[in-house]
């Protein structure tokens, strides 16, 4: 998955390795840290109990603990409430169309339905 990422800028060619990548405890393996650290891309995963439990276990070869941004942490909630907005649309959460034309297109319908009723929410 990390192979298809393209940050977008204002100008030029989509970034493929974006600065920091969150992600829940299910990420948190070492396979996956090992991969963005060879890319240079912070990762704001926490890690899982048991995970820390073995790395103590081990003493001084077990590592140091990882590092965690919990700022950044936020800041992924935001979007995975967002996620759960759109998906309350049964069409995208049960992804009734095949072509990805068709999805996108409710995908940008039920965005535009979550912004105009936050827009009204605002103004109100």
């Amino acid at each position: 998955m990390l192979g298809r990422v393209r940050v977008r800028g204002p100008v030029g060619r989509p970034r493929t390795r974006p600065h920091a990548i969150a992600a829940d405890k299910a990420y948190s393996s070492r396979g996956n840290r090992a991969h963005l650290r060879e890319r240079g891309i912070k990762a704001v995963i926490p890690e899982k109990k048991d995970q820390a439990a073995n790395r103590k276990k081990k003493g001084s070869r077990g590592g140091r603990p990882v590092s965690h941004d919990a700022d950044l942490y936020r800041e992924r909630n935001t979007v995975e409430r967002l996620i759960n907005k759109l998906k309350a649309w049964r069409g995208i959460a049960i992804r009734y169309d095949k072509t990805p034309d068709s999805y996108l297109a409710g995908l940008s319908l039920r965005a535009s339905m979550i912004w105009i009723k936050d827009l009204a929410r605002t103004t109100h």
